[in-house]
């Protein structure tokens, strides 16, 4: 049986997709203004999450749904250094918040690859 954390992350995963269609504009508002289609991005990253997450669960998907994540994860740091550089991105969070999110990444994109064995 798997360890509990990675139910933890499986259900984080679930949980930020299901919001991604819950509160769109949201999401759409951090997406960088090079990106085109940001509406599809969100729903698109939105179903990714949600699938990789369930995915993340079973013995026959684990190690493909670990290196996904691994990889959105690495596919959406440009939204954290926009986040840094737009103020309207930001959502008014405070700076440190947001500088603190970029080496998170790199912990979560770990931990991801930490279930990529079991």
């Amino acid at each position: 049986m798997a360890p509990w954390h990675l139910y933890v992350m499986a259900g984080l995963y679930v949980l930020a997709g299901l919001m991604h269609f819950v509160r769109p504009k949201m999401y759409q508002r951090i997406i960088p203004g090079y990106l085109p289609y940001s509406k599809f991005l969100v729903y698109l990253s939105g179903v990714a999450e949600i699938v990789l997450g369930i995915a993340l669960c079973f013995d026959a998907t684990r190690r493909l749904s670990s290196f996904g994540i691994l990889l959105m994860l690495a596919a959406f740091l440009p939204v954290h250094f926009y986040m840094l550089s737009n103020k309207k991105a930001a959502m008014g969070l405070p700076k440190w918040v947001l500088v603190l999110r970029i080496p998170l990444q790199f912990v979560l994109m770990y931990w991801a690859y930490s279930y990529a064995s079991l």
